[in-house]
């Protein structure tokens, strides 16, 4: 039966509405009384769809014929005529390309390369968390939970030990905007850097190719062609970035929800048996990607909402992971929580490259944090990100013992 169009009454472009995933109450409404709604065009933005049930949002995922990443995937992109990478980089291009492109970065998360990445990143989490405890405490959110994610991610496009230092700095300050002109500047200037850089290590891979993914983008080809310079180099900047993002806000949000809950810290100490679950619910709790989006390319009707085609449809993960028809008692943080469907590493067909890879750095930082802590305390203002995108911390004072 057709359904006339709930309108919201909430700017969800708005930093302010996603300071972390319970913030915005207006989501158990959605849910509960308009699960598909419509934001109108304000100021000569087009206007989009929200979904926020979990079972819609799955459909969307799954839905590739129907409903498009490659106009782009994220709000401000779709709002601001789309994405320049679609077609090129993964998560903004639709099969059976992006099937091609995936089946080619495959190998470089295959067990054998997480095995080898996984060495690598327990050292460096277990000397982090060394530091930090003999220090007597650290901001978790840059000292640790930030620098993880990019040893790995060096490990795993074999960036030369010597350039390491260089390209950490590169990557953090490329990720370190934090909305003032002077950040967003020293910003941009780093991403570019860095793929200056990659462009020259591209050459080197071409010349003698390894395992790593830099390689594998470089010498393999789709239809007897292979990737062109932009496709590699804009795939390289994508497992940068997304490797970057999810493991380091779910790791920090991990340390504050502990903090705000130390039932669950002392259960984590406590029962080893509990780290798998742990990871799951961390993931589910933090959502670091509020939304993905999505283009309309033929006519939808979901719960008798019809979409048409060229209509921009946004799903919000930060309500699927709450959504009291999946997860019981949604609001609460129960490391033992099972099963635990949470839509944060996506669905379907563009489910999350790094997954495993995001499991692996949570395991090493949840396991040393339980082993080398014994008391795990605030010790200054929590401050959050300000992204209609991103949803997280980006500074956490603690006191470790």
């Amino acid at each position: 039966m057709r359904q006339s169009r709930h309108t919201i009454s909430f700017d969800l472009i708005d930093p302010a509405r996603h300071p972390d995933p319970d913030a915005c109450e207006a989501w158990r409404t959605l849910r509960a009384e308009h699960p598909v709604a419509w934001c109108e065009p304000d100021g000569g933005r087009p206007g989009f769809w929200v979904l926020s049930r979990h079972q819609d949002i799955t459909a969307i995922y799954r839905d590739t014929a129907r409903l498009s990443s490659q106009q782009g995937n994220m709000l401000s992109t779709l709002l601001t005529g789309g994405d320049a990478a679609g077609g090129l980089m993964l998560v903004v291009t639709d099969p059976p390309r992006h099937t091609e492109i995936r089946r080619i970065l495959q190998t470089g998360f295959s067990a054998r390369a997480m095995a080898h990445i996984s060495e690598s990143v327990r050292s460096a989490t277990r000397n982090l968390m060394g530091a930090a405890v003999r220090a007597g405490g650290c901001d978790f959110a840059t000292d640790v939970a930030a620098q993880i994610p990019l040893i790995a991610i060096c490990e795993l496009l074999a960036v030369p030990t010597d350039d390491r230092p260089a390209m950490l700095e590169l990557t953090m300050t490329a990720m370190g905007a934090d909305g003032s002109p002077e950040s967003a500047e020293a910003a941009s200037a780093a991403q570019g850097d860095i793929l200056d850089y990659y462009s020259d290590l591209l050459e080197e891979r071409r010349r003698a190719p390894g395992g790593d993914i830099v390689s594998l983008l470089a010498t393999q080809t789709i239809d007897g062609k292979p990737l062109t310079d932009a496709e590699v180099l804009l795939n390289c900047y994508n497992i940068i970035i997304g490797g970057d993002e999810t493991t380091r806000l779910s790791s920090a949000g991990a340390a504050l929800a502990f903090i705000e809950h130390p039932d669950q810290w002392k259960r984590l100490k406590d029962d080893r048996g509990l780290l798998d679950t742990a990871i799951e619910e961390v993931l589910r709790w933090t959502t670091p990607a509020t939304h993905i989006g999505r283009t309309a390319t033929a006519d939808v009707t979901i719960r008798g909402c019809e979409i048409k085609a060229g209509d921009i449809v946004t799903v919000w993960n930060v309500s699927a992971n709450r959504d009291e028809e999946i997860f019981p008692d949604a609001y609460r943080f129960d490391i033992s929580r099972t099963p635990n469907r949470h839509l944060t590493l996506g669905q379907g067909p563009h489910f999350c490259m790094g997954g495993a890879l995001a499991r692996v750095e949570l395991r090493m930082l949840l396991d040393e944090l339980r082993t080398q802590v014994e008391e795990l305390e605030s010790a200054g203002p929590v401050e959050r990100m300000k992204s209609s995108f991103l949803t997280g911390v980006s500074s956490l004072p603690v006191r470790l013992r």
